[in-house]
């Protein structure tokens, strides 16, 4: 059996593609996750990113016109291409495309893993991908009504009403129900989740991967979610928020926050080039299907399919960032794959963080090459897994390794 961590004289794992093949992740930044309708409110989505993508460029030492795409996924916005809005805001020249994607709350991680797909295809490019979501200025959503009228809504729908079409907060107890994931233990990893957002963002952890943002307020540079006087007592005075005698409530749910995150990915020839020291090599990636119903196990089939066809256990894996959408079905997934909850997203999750959406799985990723940094193990293996509306999952395998004299 490997664990994926056996690797050649020149740094690479021994089932790596060539180093002109093999993708790479060599800088990653976000702008701080705050709740929708706070501080970042007046900021539209193109606004959030073009700093961020400004501020990859300078980390990496890439010019502008070295750029051979840029990669973003959104989930909520009003469409005409977010990604070409947002490079031209941060001033990169127009000969630089931009493609949109939208694969719902796994749009940022399905961006990076585009982009590390077209890497792999050879050519040595270099690409920005990951995501953005401004909740607070997505626009009104409406059908036409057979008068011409609009008939607003809150949010798309996922499937044919014949496969169940739960909200979000329904498809949590759906899944807390079917695994049997107890009150008690989502509300005790929900109160991790903050403790451990409150003790990285005392460290110090934070600070060099967040890109601050300029608005009429101020300079914003910190999330606004982790509660430092949350306590196990309050958590348990939260009613079921979605279902009558539900056990998902408002204190082990996320809540919905404006933010852009993204990296740049290349290949390794490309990467050392450009006088990379390290990165994350992304050495696999997978997309799975699930019962619409029980959306939230998504992320857990995808990582299930991905380790198996590489006969990797979940011992093997150094650092896991998983979505924390619901406390439900981030136990559930980690259950399905025998992974410790004690073990996942190190400074605390999406619950004490915020969800935005199409950027959250970038985030997953930034979170990691900060993490990976900062414990300094080469050869590290990690894993970014979201549950994704509609019934699905995405899970990208990465790996920790200098570049730099390789």
């Amino acid at each position: 059996m490997t664990t994926g961590r056996g690797t050649l004289a020149n740094n690479l794992p021994a089932d790596a593609l060539p180093a002109d093949r093999q993708p790479v992740i060599i800088a990653a930044r976000r702008t701080a996750v705050c709740r929708s309708n706070g501080a970042l409110r007046e900021l539209r989505a193109h606004e959030l990113l073009a700093p961020v993508l400004a501020q990859l460029l300078s980390d990496s030492l890439v010019p502008q016109e070295a750029v051979t795409d840029v990669v973003i996924g959104n989930a909520v916005g009003g469409g005409g291409n977010v990604a070409r809005l947002a490079l031209l805001e941060a001033g990169l020249p127009v000969s630089v495309p931009g493609v949109t994607v939208d694969r719902q709350c796994g749009s940022g991680l399905d961006a990076i893993v585009l982009a590390s797909r077209m890497v792999a295809a050879g050519g040595n490019p270099v690409y920005l991908a990951g995501g953005v979501e401004s909740i607070s200025t997505a626009p009104l959503r409406a059908h036409r009504n057979d008068d011409g009228g609009p008939e607003f809504f809150d949010r798309a729908q996922f499937v044919p009403r014949g496969f169940g079409d739960p909200d979000m907060g329904v498809a949590a107890e759906n899944v807390a129900s079917r695994f049997a994931v107890s009150r008690e233990s989502q509300d005790s990893f929900a109160l991790r989740s903050h403790q451990r957002a409150v003790a990285a963002v005392a460290a110090g952890f934070f600070t060099d991967e967040i890109v601050p943002l300029e608005t009429s307020a101020g300079t914003v540079q910190s999330d606004d979610g982790p509660r430092p006087r949350l306590t196990a007592g309050v958590l348990q005075r939260f009613p079921a928020a979605f279902v009558d005698s539900g056990t998902v409530t408002a204190g082990n749910s996320c809540f919905d926050a404006d933010a852009a995150s993204a990296v740049v990915i290349t290949s390794l020839e490309r990467a050392r080039e450009l006088g990379a020291e390290d990165g994350l090599l992304v050495l696999a990636t997978d997309t799975a299907g699930v019962e619409p119903g029980l959306l939230g196990i998504g992320a857990a089939v995808a990582a299930e399919r991905l380790l198996g066809a590489r006969n990797i256990t979940a011992a093997g894996i150094g650092l896991v960032e998983f979505n924390e959408a619901f406390a439900s079905q981030a136990l559930a997934c980690l259950d399905h794959l025998g992974i410790d909850p004690f073990r996942v997203n190190a400074d605390g999750g999406a619950l004490a963080l915020g969800h935005a959406y199409g950027a959250s799985g970038a985030v997953l990723v930034t979170r990691l090459l900060a993490q990976a940094r900062r414990s300094g193990a080469h050869g590290c293996l990690a894993l970014a897994m979201i549950s994704i509306a509609g019934g699905m999952g995405t899970a990208a395998l990465l790996q920790y390794e200098r570049i730099a004299g390789t």
